[in-house]
């Protein structure tokens, strides 16, 4: 089910993730907007879109501002006429311990993420609304606004908060028949190249090579490319009924993220005092959840030295 006639912006798409989701959207059809900080990235990227045969236009402005916002949806109108999906891909990292985290690095990944997120959306919606486009939002998470990180209070709140606004909107734009979801992606980024775990992936990946099995289907580890087709997929006429949902991909593993859910259960005649729950805790709530990710052993024959 081709995209052509479609119109998309991927915001932070100048490299890596979101440059391979606004490939793919051109590979199967649509005319991207293309978003990055850097002149020179963006251009580079739209170079790469049209070579191939596809039509992409740049904005180059920080994604966060509302005027930011404006400007992707308006220079989608201008040059191609309409606005069918928007993908909110742009991120930053500053990443540090929570009692080392200072406002500035705090503020800055919230700006960029969340905010960012929620102003392109309501510019993005506001458009497709008034046009009676059944358009298609697609907001980019990460496992930890799932499960948390060390030393990502900023990020893990900013991608949690991500996929909560999903849900809303998924609500609020059923009636326009707009769908809103959340992609979990898992693949080899700047970010992951950086990590001794995932230096056997990288490598690999770095030389043109496949990844090791291990990578691809125990960890569901993989490639951007990896990651871009269920963001065409979800940008389609084929998934009109999919909507509030936080989809999770990469490698050879896609996965359906479960809302928030009670998992365990338990009543007291009157209330629960602080007597109750100190003598009764643990027996009325059983296991508690885990938090952060839990990788397994890697395989000796992967194992790398740290740098």
């Amino acid at each position: 089910m081709s995209l052509e006639g479609k119109v998309a912006i991927v915001t932070g798409s100048g490299r890596g993730l979101g440059l391979a989701y606004a490939q793919e959207l051109a590979r199967q059809g649509a005319a991207v907007v293309v978003n990055d900080v850097d002149e020179a990235t963006a251009a580079d990227a739209v170079a790469s879109i049209e070579s191939a045969g596809g039509k992409a236009v740049a904005v180059v402005a920080p994604v966060g501002p509302t005027e930011t916002a404006k400007q992707l949806v308006q220079t989608a109108v201008d040059t191609y006429g309409r606005l069918d999906i928007l993908v909110t891909n742009a991120g930053v990292l500053r990443d540090t311990v929570l009692w080392k985290m200072s406002d500035d690095d705090f503020d800055t990944v919230i700006g960029v993420h969340l905010r960012g997120t929620f102003t392109c959306v309501r510019e993005a919606a506001t458009y497709m609304r008034a046009n009676e486009i059944p358009g298609r939002i697609i907001c980019i998470g990460s496992p930890t606004g799932q499960r948390g990180n060390f030393g990502q209070t900023n990020y893990a709140a900013a991608k949690a908060g991500i996929v909560g606004m999903v849900r809303t909107w998924a609500l609020e734009l059923k009636k326009a028949g707009i769908t809103a979801n959340a992609v979990i992606p898992v693949a080899a980024t700047a970010m992951t190249a950086t990590v001794p775990y995932f230096a056997a992936a990288v490598e690999a990946d770095e030389k043109g090579e496949a990844m090791p099995p291990f990578f691809r289907h125990d960890l569901g580890f993989g490639t951007s490319d990896d990651v871009a087709g269920l963001i065409a997929y979800l940008a389609s006429d084929a998934a009109a009924s999919v909507t509030g949902q936080a989809i999770g991909i990469g490698g050879d593993r896609l996965q359906l993220w479960s809302h928030p859910e009670p998992v365990a259960t338990a009543y007291s005649d009157g209330g629960w005092s602080y007597d109750d729950l100190i003598t009764g805790f643990a027996d009325a709530l059983g296991d508690l959840q885990t938090v952060g990710e839990k990788f397994p052993p890697l395989p000796e024959e992967l194992q790398r030295p740290a740098s």
